[in-house]
């Protein structure tokens, strides 16, 4: 049975705050990928594009998911546009069920538009939400488990995740039995 659990989905889904409450629950290890490059890099994740471009950040996303996909029994926060390299995704799922967090455009463009850290929503508006949503929505279909964080706290958030967890490997044992 996988060990982590690999939580993505667009920003402001609450990838972070749930996570950190699931890791809990669940007496596991909570890492967040975002935060874990700019320790190793030693700059916030904006000025790591500013600097070095998407290019060089979405490199070291990748280098970071094979690090991370070898611990166990941990919760990953990822940043929201890892999933956009199938690598990142392939190497995660090895040790990890894959939760998909969602939340609506509006509930998005609220968590987020107070912060300035976030490149890619540098003028954040519910439409510039939305059409990132489409262009990556292909990509947060391929998780195992799909959660809307949109309604409630995050604490909320890691119950629904649990929930749908146990499902998951109620079914996941099924299958293995048949």
């Amino acid at each position: 049975m996988k060990s982590n659990i690999v939580l993505t989905g667009f920003m402001g889904t609450g990838k972070s705050s749930a996570g950190r409450r699931l890791a809990r629950m669940l007496n596991m290890d909570y890492v967040d990928m975002d935060r874990e490059i700019e320790k190793l890099l030693g700059m916030s994740i904006a000025r790591i594009f500013a600097i070095h471009g998407e290019v060089r950040f979405r490199s070291e996303e990748t280098l970071m998911a094979r690090k991370l996909a070898a611990r166990t029994n941990t919760v990953i926060s990822t940043g929201g546009g890892v999933v956009l390299k199938p690598e990142n995704m392939q190497v995660l799922r090895e040790t990890g069920v894959i939760v998909c967090l969602q939340a609506s455009p509006e509930v998005i463009l609220e968590r987020v538009s107070s912060n300035r850290n976030r490149p890619l929503l540098s003028r954040p508006d519910v439409e510039t939400v939305r059409v990132k949503l489409r262009e990556r929505q292909a990509f947060y279909a391929q998780a195992d488990i799909t959660v809307d964080s949109s309604e409630g706290t995050a604490q909320d958030t890691a119950d629904r995740i649990l929930e749908e967890l146990k499902q998951y490997r109620q079914q996941e044992q099924g299958e293995q039995r048949s």
